[in-house]
């Protein structure tokens, strides 16, 4: 039973760090929330070094691929994500305007093409549909109004918002695996084992009398 019950323990363990991460992203997130403005500057210097690091892993892999019909593929892919990775992390403050911008129309195209649908279609998700598409035209309209100035709080707070749900997930994956783990380490439990050998001992015994009996 120890290696069961070693391994019992590290699960446990393992979960319980999965819901400590789970906090420190919580915390993150609710901060974030806080002050936009900084979680904005982090999302794009974050995001910068993903294009950086992503780009160089990219031209490694390209040279490695070297006399293949995809290395001059791979090496413009790669140095496009290298120069973009640096444009953003020199200009943040620029890179998040162009990027709000960007989302503002999403959000515009998206609503009015769910707007027009909804009243073309008349689907059994009509009305969810319409509440949809005018959510997303008046969230696209108020940040485009507001823009540039938005551009300092809606990136960061999409961020934010990621972090606080990606943060209660893993709290909720935590907290249910440490307590299937504790279920299945009780019943096999030594404790557990032997009354269910007792139950089983003494329903045979009780099967022989009755076929003695009988």
């Amino acid at each position: 039973m120890d290696g069961p019950e070693r391994e019992g323990r590290k699960l446990h363990r393992s979960f319980g760090g999965l819901a400590l991460l789970g906090v420190l992203l919580v915390v993150a997130g609710l901060v974030g929330l806080v002050y936009t403005g900084v979680a904005t500057l982090t999302s794009m210097i974050l995001f910068g070094w993903l294009l950086l690091i992503g780009g160089l892993v990219g031209l490694v892999h390209a040279v490695q691929s070297r006399g293949t019909s995809y290395f001059w593929l791979g090496v413009v892919v790669a140095a496009l994500n290298i120069a973009a990775g640096l444009v953003v992390i020199r200009h943040p403050h620029g890179t998040a305007e162009a990027l709000t911008m960007f989302a503002a129309l999403l959000f515009l195209t998206g609503g009015v093409f769910r707007l027009v649908g909804s009243v073309v279609v008349r689907g059994p998700q009509f009305g969810w549909t319409l509440l949809q598409g005018a959510f997303g035209l008046l969230l696209g309209l108020l940040v485009l109004f507001d823009w540039p100035h938005s551009s300092l709080y809606v990136l960061g707070c999409f961020f934010s918002l990621a972090l606080l749900f990606d943060g209660l997930g893993l709290i909720a994956v935590g907290i249910g695996g440490r307590r299937i783990v504790s279920m299945v380490s009780e019943r096999m439990a030594p404790g557990s084992d032997k009354g269910d050998k007792g139950e089983g001992t003494d329903a045979l015994t009780q099967d022989g009398q009755k076929g003695s009996e009988s």
